[in-house]
């Protein structure tokens, strides 16, 4: 019986040790697997080592949304170091905060508007952070060609030549061709891995680039030499975008005159008559001439952009 009894309690101690040592290994495995999806995931940018997430329930209900993935993409595309949650929570806070300014400033009916115009803003300085982060990858694209051009006139592969030039080139340029250096490491095509770099920055010079280099990727052929010519093509465009950009600044600039131009003579006209603003919005008449005054201003606003906007 003592034998038995030693025999069960070896037996019992030896499963619970290779039960606790199984466990282990699935959560380090589990964990070792997140990682490596966060790493080579596209969808957006991989958190920073070092600064604690902020809204954390937030964002995961967030990612866990259509909405909130494509928010999360968008933001990856910016390059701003926010999560979906930390973005929707501080729009929400300034949008709060303008609305109890502009109620207390000028009347209650210029709070939601104000909150309004708050997030129409927020989604605006991503748009401008969006393009601002492709016109800078543009401007790279020069120098990218010829490191592509020199890497395969020395005898590297297309392969070897990105992973080079990521290692060479500044952000965004060299962040973006770690991303598609990544996908090719774990056996992704050229062809899907470039592509999904034209979607992620859209514009017309990387598209030459990018099918000139896949082209060249499945047929051969003189890829030093398109490289070469494809280098001082972009080296033009990129002086004749410069040109167009002074010559129209006036213009840009016009476009965010005018608007702010209309809210300065309201913020007047109530600092010479007090409360007259609220007068004006206590009926439905006045309230309705405040909302067609800023639908005009918004619609300048647009026409003049559209206008001043020359595709190159």
């Amino acid at each position: 019986m003592a034998d038995l009894g030693l025999l069960t309690l070896g037996g019992t101690v030896l499963g619970g040790g290779l039960a606790v040592a199984g466990v282990h290994s699935y959560l380090s495995g589990r964990a070792q697997r997140q990682a490596l999806v966060d790493r080579l995931a596209d969808d957006g940018p991989p958190p920073p080592v070092g600064r604690p997430r902020r809204f954390a329930a937030l964002d995961r209900r967030l990612r866990a949304t259509e909405a909130g993935r494509r928010l999360e993409r968008r933001l990856a595309s910016t390059g701003l170091d926010l999560t979906p949650g930390e973005f929707v929570a501080c729009t929400a806070g300034v949008a709060i905060g303008l609305w109890v300014v502009a109620a207390a400033a000028l009347a209650a009916f210029f709070g939601p508007i104000a909150a309004l115009v708050a997030v129409w803003a927020a989604f605006g300085y991503l748009d401008w952070q969006r393009r601002k982060r492709i016109e800078k990858f543009i401007n790279q694209l020069p120098e990218l060609s010829r490191i592509l051009a020199n890497a395969t006139q020395a005898g590297l592969a297309l392969r070897t030549a990105l992973g080079m030039a990521a290692d060479e080139m500044e952000a965004p340029a060299g962040e973006e061709l770690a991303k598609v250096a990544a996908r090719l490491a774990v056996g992704h095509s050229i062809d899907d891995a470039l592509g999904e770099l034209a979607e992620r920055l859209p514009s017309r010079e990387l598209v030459v680039l990018v099918t000139t280099l896949v082209l060249s990727n499945r047929a051969g052929g003189t890829v030093v030499t398109s490289l070469r010519n494809l280098t001082q093509t972009l080296e033009e465009r990129k002086e004749t975008r410069r040109e167009i950009r002074t010559q129209l600044s006036q213009v840009t600039i016009t476009a965010y005159v005018v608007p702010l131009m209309g809210v300065g003579t309201l913020l007047l006209v109530d600092r010479i008559a007090a409360g007259s603003v609220e007068r004006m919005t206590s009926d439905f008449w006045g309230q309705a001439a405040v909302v067609v005054a800023f639908g005009l201003y918004g619609l300048g606003f647009f026409l003049i952009r559209r206008m001043s906007k020359i595709d190159v």
